[in-house]
């Protein structure tokens, strides 16, 4: 019976093959099918694509791996391979990379895949050629008096805004701009009736370990549009009326009004003041109370009866008055990113700081923790770059992102209509300080000193100029008794006179935001971040049937091996986070295999899910990040918990057992 048993044992080894792996590898062929998706591996294929696409091929009986990799040589040339993963365990591929755009007769860029086992690879695939094209630039929608807005574009990161006329370029987050610089001092219909503009989606490239091998650089935007002219009519007079907010939707506040996906720009007719005063300059405040106590966005200054938030800093805005009046026959120019200025004051006399000019937000690039959970990093450091993970389009280690992600000028969720954002106008006056009088006490001030003690500070702003004796310095800070100034060129006594002819030009709110407010002009909006969609009707997936068939969501949802997943891109997200669980609720997620981290980010729309050695049923989910939120929560809308089945391989006899003779006696 030992003899028996060898030799049957022999024979099952010869003689099975497992459906999604074998130890057999003789006859072991090139893969066969491979090709470029978006969403699943069955839908109609295309050769040309906006995003970097996922990719899958007909499994090979016997691999127990692939190897796979992207070049813009149909030879594969070494200088040529642009991406290469050789961690694959199924037939499926999701590139955590950037591509360029690129095109061909017929194509400029190349896939291919081949078989491994524990002995042998087999020939590569046939190529799959395929090009990188953008997508069409954004175009016009309808707008009200002095805004812009366009159609957001998937996938898109930014946009960049030419205006023709002032001759600047302004960047920004969401799908809408404000006209300040034709407003802003300007108030007839040759400055504002006509805004010539053009636009374009951007987008960003993370720095993932398998990131461009050959280097090959990539432009961060898609294509200018057209020139748009956007028409104004002239500025409405009357007191100030709130309209709306509005992004891609339109809300006036009311609760069956949508809530914003992306930052909207906030809407007012009319510029008087409650007692009838004509203004020409306003500033938005946002609070998240309906007393307008507690604010979350201080707007700076514009001339135009719209605003929206801009990432990279205000206007420069004029502190004398003689470039106050330089400044009605010019567009004025940018004050620059995360410039800080100290000329805006509340009514009450405090000295206001704007959200345009805070400094820029760290990214997230380690995957944050979710409520509850415990043992995930929750750090929006700056991460490391990692390798690809798990077979694939995860980004374990994190993710490496340079650049100035600008001003966190977005707002955090809401419960929208439960709970949300209350915001008004509020009327601005430039105003220039009179004359001022202190003098120096002691023990006084020496040369080369930064700060001088003086008998009162009442009334001195920072950037006033003030004269010492025959010496003029520039204010600096003010202190308690103290005035911070540009460093001293001679000593001073105590008893000098220190003067101030006249004040740097200040911007001061001419109402109080609890007053207006609880007059009746405060409006609300809804802001919830949209979630990515990770299935519609049948879930975005693709892998190994039990089978051992390549196959879709669409046909089952059960997979052998590791499968991968995909999604659509949600407005304003930069970059996604993966996470599974074996439960939908309460839900659980995993740590990614090798890790402390609960689940991994992706710059793609797609991933291989690391459930390979994991049988059973599993839900995942997806989230975006938005990186013009605050430093550590920058954390949108989860996706709803999509299912998926995991199962064991399936074995089938592919020699049939023969007859054979036992050879020595049973013991």
């Amino acid at each position: 019976m030992r003899f028996l048993r060898i030799a049957v044992l022999l024979m099952l080894v010869a003689g099975f093959t497992a459906v999604a792996g074998s130890a057999r590898t003789l006859d072991l062929g090139a893969p066969t099918g491979l090709h470029g998706f978006m969403l699943r591996a069955d839908e109609p294929q295309a050769t040309t694509f906006d995003r970097t696409p996922s990719f899958a091929w007909n499994p090979v009986p016997g691999a127990t791996g692939y190897e796979f990799q992207l070049s813009t040589s149909s030879t594969f040339r070494d200088n040529g391979v642009i991406y290469a993963d050789d961690t694959l365990t199924t037939p499926v591929a999701a590139p955590n990379v950037t591509l360029p755009w690129i095109s061909g007769s017929p194509h400029s860029l190349y896939a291919r895949a081949r078989a491994v086992t524990q002995d042998t690879t087999s020939a590569w695939s046939a190529s799959f050629g395929f090009d990188m094209a953008p997508p069409p630039a954004p175009a016009p929608m309808p707008s009200y008096p002095g805004l812009l807005r366009w159609t957001p574009v998937e996938g898109a990161n930014g946009y960049q805004v030419w205006l023709i006329d002032a001759k600047k370029m302004e960047i920004v987050n969401s799908n809408v701009l404000d006209e300040r610089e034709f407003y802003t001092f300007h108030q007839s219909a040759a400055w504002t009736g006509t805004v010539r503009w053009r636009v374009r989606a951007l987008r960003d490239d993370f720095n993932v370990g398998t990131s461009r091998i050959n280097k090959i650089p990539i432009t961060m935007w898609g294509p200018w549009s057209p020139v748009y002219s956007s028409t104004n009519p002239g500025i409405s007079g009357g007191p100030i009326k709130l309209i709306g907010t509005v992004s891609d939707v339109f809300s006036n506040g009311s609760a069956s009004s949508p809530a914003q996906r992306l930052m909207p720009a906030f809407l007012w007719s009319g510029n008087q003041t409650s007692d009838g005063t004509a203004v020409e300059l306003f500033r938005v405040m946002v609070f998240s109370d309906k007393q307008c106590l507690n604010p979350v966005l201080t707007g700076s200054v514009v001339g135009s009866q719209a605003y929206s938030p801009r990432p990279y800093g205000t206007l420069s805005m004029p502190t004398l008055p003689v470039s106050l009046q330089g400044a009605r026959g010019i567009y004025l120019p940018d004050a620059g990113a995360h410039a800080k200025t100290t000329i805006d004051w509340s009514y009450d006399g405090q000295q206001l700081t704007l959200s345009e000019q805070a400094d820029a937000a760290t990214p997230t690039t380690t995957a944050p923790s979710a409520p509850g959970d415990t043992g995930a990093s929750g750090s929006s450091g700056s991460g490391s770059s990692g390798a690809s993970g798990s077979g694939g389009g995860a980004a374990v280690g994190g993710l490496a992102f340079s650049g100035d992600t600008g001003a966190p000028v977005d707002l955090w969720d809401t419960d929208w209509p439960g709970s949300g954002y209350y915001w008004t106008v509020i009327p601005v006056g430039a105003i220039q300080p009179g004359a001022l009088t202190s003098f120096v006490r002691a023990p006084g001030a020496k040369a080369t000193d930064t700060s001088i003690p003086v008998t009162t500070t009442a009334g001195f702003n920072v950037g006033d100029n003030i004269t010492i004796g025959g010496e003029q310095v520039s204010i600096t800070g003010i202190g308690d008794g103290t005035l911070g100034v540009t460093a001293l060129k001679s000593g001073h006594l105590s008893g000098e006179l220190i003067s101030r002819q006249g004040g740097s030009v200040q911007y001061i709110d001419l109402e109080l935001p609890q007053d207006i407010c609880a007059s009746g002009r405060v409006a609300r909006f809804g802001k919830n971040s949209e979630p990515s969609l990770t299935s519609s009707g049948d879930l975005f997936a693709t892998g190994l049937s039990p089978g051992g068939r390549l196959t879709s969501a669409l046909h089952t949802a059960s997979f052998y091996g590791a499968p991968l997943v995909s999604w659509t891109p949600a407005l304003g997200a930069e970059a996604y986070q993966v996470q599974w669980s074996k439960t939908r609720y309460p839900f659980v997620p995993e740590l990614s295999p090798g890790t402390s981290t609960k689940g991994f980010l992706t710059p793609g729309t797609s991933a291989v899910l690391p459930l390979g050695k994991q049988p059973g049923s599993w839900w995942y989910r997806v989230r975006g990040l938005d990186y013009s939120l605050p430093t550590g929560a920058q954390q949108m809308a989860w996706s709803d918990p999509a299912n998926i089945v995991v199962t064991k391989p399936t074995f089938k006899l592919t020699t049939p057992l023969k007859k054979f003779k036992v050879i020595g006696k049973s013991k």
